[in-house]
């Protein structure tokens, strides 16, 4: 590992206070705030305030999980949203009048926020705000009744939330990142067919640039949209890699006058028409075909064949060389119109029909096995959900030993700046305090200048739920300028003084940000020096889980459920706990030269572990057959080729040359055994992917613990 490197004063303090322009989200922040004002207006003019006030909450809490996503996943996480919000408003309403139950239950939503990180950045945000929503309702003292009718209420203005947000949902989503990935499969496709002289700049170079800059600002991170977006990039960078190989093999082929040059010319035209197709797949939205593969994988075959008796000589070694890489040509592509099929809309709909048919423990993105599988000490998002209900508790406690007016906003403040890194929890803290300061400023002076009467104060309230909504993502200090504002403005619409909430807001929120601050004092690490580590773990644990599946294979006799059920959650565990890093190390400033290629590595890496499970699957639908000696020879390969990729990311040097050819050791199986037999051709495939996702993570890894400037940025 490298030394740990902090960076300059002058670029962290950039990174705090930097605004991303790309973040920025004006058809958010309207509807958002439609969904905020409308109840809350519909209620002042029929003289039942309090309700909508509470609608109002419920409706801006459920707008945090309104972010980019498909219609089915956004109903989804927005309606369980405003049932866990109505849950929270209830529940608070419910104990207010019984310190200890308050106390118990204020925990026991913090811990649960603090494991919510695991499922990712918006489902922690989610947590976050129910542990606020609780907290704030904690301490309105309200009849079963009542707390129940609140509830609902708040349920209620999720609800309209939700049905804005899909109503304003555009028609086509993520159409530009599928365009401009098209753009960049054209390109490689027009390279294939006439493919350019060393002297010529490199195709597809201003396509490959455009698309990563396209994914970096739009791509949904961490989603699985986000994921198959930025493998297909990956994927083409590596095609555009073996379509210069291939040009430059072909070129001295021809200078030699070979009769396998027209072979390889035949090849490449058949990549380029797969590759045409996938780009048509990407830009229509229309079904995906493998039409070409079995035709370039037959004039391999060709090669093989008509060169491996003869002897050695300059056009045998150029023939194997080409044969080398048209195999992992085909291999790219079938893994490229794999993911073309499944980036549209309707290959989503039918990957996620699939992956629901699946028993749950298999599924890779099964909620309650990675919940499951944080539940130890070893785990960082568990280490966080006991510091995050740690300190609310503390600050429940500090509030009330010293009696203060609205002492739930210290343990509130305490739940929106603690984060599970140094990082985001100081620059939280900082730009919270700022941003309240600069937010109760603001309404001070609002007041000072007018007496907005009930129509301003609901306009009022609409502008500054329009501001958290559209540029709040951009900046977390105008998140929490804009958030203090709305808050003493919809205190006001109830009646209660604005200097009373200002003072107190601004007096609990200094001692809340303290706590959480001081939280963090023992551990100031940078995330950048964690992350090698974290990732090397996660190639131990599915080496490990890879090696129990293929035992399956090899001893079919002997039943291994329970190390399998331990390897899939260790799996499990070390993936979350990458996710968690990445999210972490996304916050850090000056970590943009690292954050993008470890983002491209993790979703390339679940391609991986897919295949993996899908061969645990296929061990009980699939008939038993005789264990292959190719396969040993295979599953070996692949042991050796993670367990050094996890020691070159701990700082050993692995060349190149010392890693396992899978391509040749795939070629052997396939050829081995019985076609026909299910068991072998599940085997077969599963084993291209393999093959695929290794080849594509050795690269990845090998280049960036390689690369002089990742390495000085602390990778």
């Amino acid at each position: 590992m490298h030394p740990e490197r902090k960076p300059s004063q002058s670029a962290y303090w950039r990174g705090v206070f930097r605004f991303e322009a790309g973040k920025i989200a004006p058809w958010t922040g309207l509807r958002n705030a439609i969904g905020v004002v409308v109840p809350l207006a519909v209620a002042v003019l029929f003289g039942h305030t309090s309700g909508g006030l509470v609608m109002a909450i419920g409706a801006l809490n459920t707008a945090y999980s309104d972010v980019r996503d498909l219609y089915p996943q956004r109903a989804r996480r927005m309606s369980a949203t405003a049932l866990l919000c109505g849950l929270a408003v209830f529940s608070g309403g419910l104990v207010a009048q019984n310190h200890a139950a308050a106390i118990v239950l204020s925990a026991v939503f913090a811990f649960a926020a603090g494991m919510a990180v695991a499922l990712g950045a918006t489902a922690g945000e989610v947590g976050t705000i129910t542990v606020v929503t609780f907290l704030v309702f904690s301490a309105e003292v309200m009849t079963p009744g009542q707390a129940a009718l609140s509830g609902l209420l708040a349920v209620s203005g999720g609800l309209l939330q939700m049905a804005l947000a899909l109503a304003f949902w555009p028609v086509s989503r993520y159409q530009e990142e599928r365009n401009t990935l098209a753009e960049l499969y054209r390109e490689l496709a027009r390279a294939a067919a006439s493919p350019a002289p060393a002297a010529e700049a490199p195709p597809a170079s201003v396509q490959t640039t455009r698309a990563r800059q396209v994914l970096d600002a739009t791509a949904p991170s961490g989603s699985l949209e986000g994921e198959r977006y930025l493998a297909l990039l990956s994927q083409g960078e590596r095609i555009r890699l073996t379509l210069l190989a291939l040009a430059r093999l072909r070129w001295r082929m021809a200078r030699v006058e070979s009769a396998e040059t027209g072979q390889t010319d035949r090849a490449l035209s058949l990549a380029a028409s797969q590759l045409d197709l996938i780009a048509n797949v990407l830009r229509t939205g229309g079904s995906a075909s493998g039409a070409h593969l079995d035709q370039i994988c037959a004039i391999s075959e060709a090669l093989r064949d008509g060169r491996d008796n003869d002897p050695p000589d300059q056009i045998q070694a150029l023939s194997v060389d080409i044969r080398h890489h048209l195999d992992a040509l085909a291999g790219q592509l079938r893994f490229a119109v794999e993911l073309a099929a499944h980036a549209t809309p309707g290959g989503l709909t039918t990957f996620e029909s699939a992956e629901a048919k699946r028993p749950w423990r298999l599924r890779l993105a099964g909620v309650l096995a990675i919940l499951r599988a944080n539940l130890n000490w070893r785990s960082s998002n568990f280490r966080h959900a006991v510091r995050l209900a740690v300190c609310v508790t503390l600050g429940i406690a500090v509030g009330r030993a010293l009696d203060v007016r609205r002492s739930y906003w210290i343990p509130m403040t305490v739940a929106i700046v603690l984060k599970p890194d140094f990082a985001s929890t100081f620059s939280r803290g900082v730009l919270r305090v700022l941003g309240t300061l600069a937010g109760l400023a603001c309404a001070t002076a609002l007041f000072h200048v007018m007496d907005p009467g009930p129509a301003i104060l609901i306009i009022l309230i609409g502008v500054f739920a329009f501001m958290l909504r559209c540029f709040g993502p951009a900046n977390y200090g105008i998140f929490a300028a804009a958030i203090s504002a709305l808050v003493v403005l919809l205190f006001a619409a109830t009646g209660i003084a604005p200097q009373m909430v200002i003072s107190a807001r601004a007096a609990n929120t200094l001692a809340g940000g303290a706590i959480a601050l001081a939280a963090y004092l023992a551990w100031p690490t940078w995330e950048r020096t964690q992350i090698r580590q974290v990732l090397a773990i996660m190639l131990e644990a599915y080496r490990r889980y890879f090696q129990l599946v293929c035992q399956g294979y090899l001893t079919p006799s002997v039943s291994a459920s329970r190390e399998l059920d331990r390897g899939r959650l260790a799996g499990r565990l070390a993936r979350s706990n990458v996710e968690a890093s990445l999210t972490r190390l996304k916050t850090e400033p000056g970590a943009d030269s690292i954050s993008p290629a470890v983002t491209t590595l993790l979703a390339n890496s679940h391609r991986f572990i897919h295949a993996v499970m899908s061969l645990e699957a296929g061990l009980s639908t699939s008939p038993e057959a005789p264990a292959r000696a190719e396969f040993r020879l295979f599953a070996n390969q692949v042991d050796t080729t993670l367990y050094l990729l996890a020691a070159a990311l701990r700082g050993s040097v692995i060349p190149e040359k010392d890693l396992p050819n899978l391509r040749e050791a795939h070629h052997a199986l396939i050829q081995s055994g019985n076609s026909q037999i299910a068991r072998y051709t599940l085997v077969n495939t599963e084993a291209d992917r393999i093959t695929n996702s290794l080849n594509t993570l050795s690269e990845q890894i090998l280049g960036l613990v390689g690369e002089p400037i990742l390495a000085a940025a602390g990778f």
